[in-house]
């Protein structure tokens, strides 16, 4: 077995390939290898800066680490979505290819049987096979999408290179048999959820109008204290003479129409109309 030497980690994946027939599944490979390769080119990276490990419905690619990820990142954000409109807006319904790609560093080793070791690697594959890249590709109208490990993020993406915005990469925890692993996903997560870190929003349920509660029956020959909304006078003492619904009320009304009310006007108390002014003594003038 050689040496561990540090690589860049590039893994794709098509989406529901093992539903395909025999025939379309040799159509998706051939896409596959050809949408890599112009990519892989398109970023300057020559075949001789990489190798290439074939997993039937998935790749591996074991690229130098002299080759420019950043490079490599833009192409992956830019040229790979480009390459796939295009194949797929020729290609039937039963032959669309859907990608799932992670972009990782680390340390690989090859040995005699030319397979490939190391723990890094392992990571990288479980972060392609993770729901959580999975569902962002099922939920999205795009063909494509993209997951980089923690060193790929911290060491590149988030200084913000021109073709690489930080802003677009959210970060999500895969778990893993053994432990967490946390990575960045490329645009937001499946389902419109959280950050990690941050707690979704909890709307709490809105509240019922109650009504209000029944009052008591008024004692029989007393008005009630509140007159139902819309029936009866409206008292208004804000001094000067008492008003109903704004008509003057002063001294006896007589005739009911309009505005007026008949009759005396008596507030409280019994309905006995009140004594008049008591008469003179003899003697004393009227």
């Amino acid at each position: 077995m050689t040496d561990p030497v540090s690589r860049t980690l590039l893994l794709l994946d098509i989406e529901r390939y093992s539903d395909r027939d025999d025939v379309e599944q040799a159509y998706l490979r051939r896409m596959l290898y050809d949408i890599t390769d112009r990519t892989l080119d398109n970023a300057g990276i020559h075949e001789r800066l990489r190798l290439r490990a074939d997993r039937g419905d998935s790749v591996m690619e074991l690229v130098d680490a002299t080759a420019s990820v950043i490079a490599l990142l833009r192409a992956l954000l830019q040229e790979m979505p480009m390459r796939l409109r295009a194949v797929n807006r020729m290609a039937s319904s039963s032959a669309q290819i859907r990608l799932r790609a992670v972009l990782a560093t680390g340390y690989v080793a090859i040995d005699d049987l030319d397979g490939w070791v190391g723990s890094d690697l392992n990571q990288a594959c479980r972060l392609l096979d993770a729901e959580v890249l999975r569902a962002s590709l099922r939920e999205r109208a795009d063909d494509f999408v993209l997951c980089v490990s923690s060193d790929v993020y911290n060491g590149i993406v988030r200084h913000d290179h021109a073709g690489v915005p930080a802003r677009d990469f959210h970060p999500v925890t895969v778990d893993s048999k053994n432990g967490p692993i946390d990575a960045w996903l490329h645009g937001p997560p499946p389902g419109g959820g959280a950050d990690r870190g941050s707690s979704p929003t909890v709307r709490p349920a809105p509240e019922t109008q109650s009504a209000p509660p029944p009052k008591p029956d008024t004692p029989q020959g007393r008005p009630s204290e509140e007159p139902p909304p819309g029936v009866g006078a409206v008292f208004n003492f804000h001094g000067g003479a008492p008003t109903f619904g704004g008509s003057l009320v002063g001294g006896d009304q007589h005739v009911v129409s309009g505005g007026q009310v008949s009759g005396d006007v008596y507030l409280g108390g019994s309905s006995a109309p009140a004594p008049g002014p008591a008469a003179p003594e003899r003697g004393e003038p009227a």
